[in-house]
């Protein structure tokens, strides 16, 4: 009979496998009995118990019922999740930074436009204590160092389509909003840098919920990246990149061009400082 190892040990997912098979073989199931009782997949309750794929929140939510583990499988699955996202997050960062060809769709302010007070403010959330401010501080530092990508030499050619929505949630401090305006205006007006603002009167969209972003390499290589509701997901394959293509198209034909945007900033800009 399998034995769960210690935390320090194994990945997230790989304790969240070895956590499904030590309740099964407890149990005294075989995968066919599991697979009868709980109408999962034969096939698929292996690639669970041998981290070969992660599952949904409800499955989990499914077996911890079965086993009556009180949700223990749950908070496995939380901390694999979790580590996934970084994972994905980590190698999306090292494409970004060597991408010739950038496309981004954001619902926010994009963290490469963002300026410091910002990016403070935003990555602030509900700090309480002095170390979770020091980490805040080290995140602030690491977006700010993203931007360098804007200047390489050659520059990246940069597609930024932002939602209005961005531009209708301003910080608390005035002075540090009235900059960032004035920033998105200043990136916009950079050779390499198209932005296009998506009004609200374009009406619901098939992004409303997370970003996209699409790179291209100096080889023709693409991947697409989206993030949204704590999760994340990179794409390599050029059917799923197609894909993505596709749909970042079609905001792109929703959202306001290049010129317009930027006076649409402007007005932004004019009517918070009325």
């Amino acid at each position: 009979m399998s034995e769960l190892a210690e935390p320090e040990e194994e990945s997230g997912r790989a304790a969240l496998g070895r956590a499904l098979r030590y309740l099964r073989e407890k149990a005294g199931k075989s995968l066919s009995e599991l697979a009868a009782e709980t109408r999962y997949d034969k096939s698929y309750l292996y690639r669970l118990e041998v981290s070969q794929r992660l599952s949904k929140r409800a499955v989990m939510e499914d077996l911890d019922r079965y086993y009556g583990t009180g949700g223990l499988l749950v908070q496995l699955w939380k901390v694999a999740r979790r580590e996934v996202f970084k994972d994905r997050y980590k190698e999306f960062m090292r494409l970004e930074l060597t991408a010739q060809i950038m496309h981004k769709f954001t619902l926010g302010i994009p963290g490469l436009l963002q300026t410091e007070a910002v990016a403070r403010a935003l990555l602030s959330g509900d700090q309480e204590t002095e170390s979770e401010a020091e980490q805040v501080e080290e995140q602030v530092i690491a977006r700010l160092g993203r931007q360098q990508l804007l200047h390489r030499n050659p520059a990246p050619s940069v597609r930024i389509i932002m939602d209005e929505y961005a531009l209708r949630r301003p910080v608390t401090d005035p002075q540090a909003w009235e900059e960032q305006l004035e920033h998105l205006i200043e990136v916009a007006e950079l050779s390499m840098v198209t932005l296009q603002i998506l009004p609200l009167s374009a009406g619901a969209h098939h992004y409303m919920q997370g970003s996209l972003t699409l790179l291209w390499q100096e080889d023709g290589s693409a991947a697409a990246y989206t993030e949204g509701n704590r999760c994340a997901e990179l794409m390599e394959d050029p059917a799923d990149v197609a894909r993505a293509r596709l749909s970042y198209d079609r905001l792109r034909d929703l959202a306001l061009p290049p010129s317009d945007s930027i006076a649409f900033i402007r007005g932004v800009l004019k009517e918070h400082r009325g």
